[in-house]
């Protein structure tokens, strides 16, 4: 993506002027993952503030008992690590799909958002737009059933045009809200075989939203 096309989509994510979202990316570095890449491990300074442009970056940790568990999945538009003070990462870290990010230490950050209102007020709506999400789902892992949960992660990953790409790792994505891969798989399964979500090379696409959201239950 070009410089130019980076400065659009951080004015969009922060809703705030051409001008200042240019002063921001000045202070920017690019980061780029493939699928699956280690981007952080747990116990790993965490000295910097990420906005995800394009994948997404989950964030797993593993119980006592070797369990693995997802506890965030951080999408385009979202920010991810350390304001207003470094710190040390709580989970690992690893890229879903190809991901691609802007990191700003947090030091710089914390500066601008009390120099510049714009950035100051577009960080405080991003922050609380994703402390939304956090609530809801937990409200979704605690109303909803297992296969119901499954079908909203669907929902979510989808764009306007309903695609899913590149296509979910099933354990993954059951792991994410917190079933089982044979759930996920029976899920993906019967979608397929009624019609609702169709398979395409390395890629999902839903093809009637209205009966996907009539699953979430």
């Amino acid at each position: 993506m070009a410089t130019g096309e980076d400065i659009a989509a951080i004015a969009a994510c922060f809703g705030c002027s051409p001008e200042t979202a240019q002063l921001l990316m000045q202070s920017t570095l690019q980061r780029t993952f493939n699928h699956r890449q280690p981007i952080a491990y747990r116990g790993d300074p965490s000295d910097c503030l990420f906005l995800v442009l394009t994948g997404a970056v989950v964030s797993e940790i593993f119980g006592a008992e070797g369990q693995q568990a997802q506890l965030t999945r951080h999408g385009p538009g979202e920010l991810f690590g350390a304001y207003p003070e470094a710190t040390a990462h709580r989970a690992d870290l690893c890229a879903q799909g190809e991901t691609r990010m802007l990191a700003i230490p947090t030091t710089r950050m914390e500066q601008l958002a009390r120099e510049n209102a714009e950035i100051g007020a577009g960080l405080a709506r991003l922050m609380a737009r994703q402390l939304d999400l956090v609530l809801d789902r937990m409200a979704a892992r605690i109303g909803l059933s297992a296969s119901g949960r499954f079908h909203r992660a669907l929902l979510q990953l989808a764009d306007e045009r309903g695609h899913i790409e590149p296509a979910p790792v099933i354990s993954a994505l059951a792991l994410s809200v917190h079933t089982t891969r044979e759930t996920g798989s029976r899920a993906i399964s019967a979608l397929v075989r009624r019609g609702i979500v169709e398979r395409r090379d390395n890629a999902l696409r839903i093809v009637s939203r209205r009966l996907l959201e009539e699953m979430v239950i």
